[in-house]
């Protein structure tokens, strides 16, 4: 079983490549694009595979317009960091609509849904039902937070960044407060609403009120200014950097 991954962010790639090796080995990864038209052109020099890893928005277009070159394509499993495509991702014959970063038990459902409609055609009352719970899918609302011998609250509207500091990771509120939690930048990834919330880097989660300037940085990066102020320097990772412009608007 042969399988092609379509994704701009090469550490999204490769974290994707060894999920699939590890919930599904026998599924051979036999291309890895970038790009629509490193994508196109893939699919017009080699034979089409069993399935479709698509991540739809890429860095000079949207992996629809691969689709759309194709007079016939297999299944589709979407990745994306927004939800609001997914309506039209299931008329691309779409399997399932994941949105990043990828959890290991969505794949997981995911890579048995292929493999249960190789045989069976999913009705619309499936694809329905897969996107109601798409779309019903809860985030984190608010954080405990220790202070001296008590705790305190904050609503995830109160904060405005997550920031890595030796070893463990800390919530900035707008007002300037600062508290350490039990969190990894990894898990909060995963339970932070990602149109609220982007990783920039390894040690950085911003909020999106919380960016106040962004001037260009070498090597195609970004420098950011945050309010509250971070004496650190705040840089966009160059692979993260064309999704976080689409993140913004820009």
């Amino acid at each position: 079983m042969k399988a092609v991954i379509v994704e701009d962010e090469a550490i999204a790639s490769r974290r994707l490549a060894n999920l699939i090796g590890e919930l599904a080995p026998e599924m051979e990864i036999v291309g890895q694009v970038t790009s629509v038209e490193n994508g196109s052109r893939w699919f017009a020099e080699n034979s089409m595979p069993d399935l479709i890893f698509l991540d739809i928005q890429l860095n000079d277009g949207y992996g629809f317009d691969i689709l759309d070159r194709l007079e016939d394509h297999p299944p589709v499993i979407f990745t994306t960091a927004y939800n609001e495509y997914a309506i039209r991702g299931f008329k691309y014959n779409g399997i399932d609509y994941l949105l990043k970063p990828i959890d290991k038990n969505d794949l997981r459902d995911a890579l048995y849904k292929f493999r249960k409609n190789s045989v069976a055609v999913p009705s619309e009352t499936d694809k329905i039902a897969e996107l109601k719970k798409l779309f019903s899918k809860e985030f984190k609302k608010r954080f405990m937070v220790k202070v001296g011998n008590h705790f305190n609250t904050f609503q995830v509207e109160d904060i405005a960044y997550f920031k890595s500091h030796d070893g463990l990771i800390f919530l900035h509120s707008h007002s300037g407060q600062e508290f350490p939690i039990e969190y990894s930048i990894d898990q909060l990834e995963d339970i932070l609403d990602p149109v609220q919330f982007f990783r920039i880097n390894r040690k950085f989660m911003v909020s999106v009120q919380a960016v106040q300037e962004i001037h260009t940085y070498f090597n195609s990066r970004l420098l950011l200014k945050l309010q509250p102020k971070e004496e650190e320097q705040v840089i966009v990772s160059r692979e993260r950097t064309s999704n976080f412009k689409r993140w913004l608007d820009l």
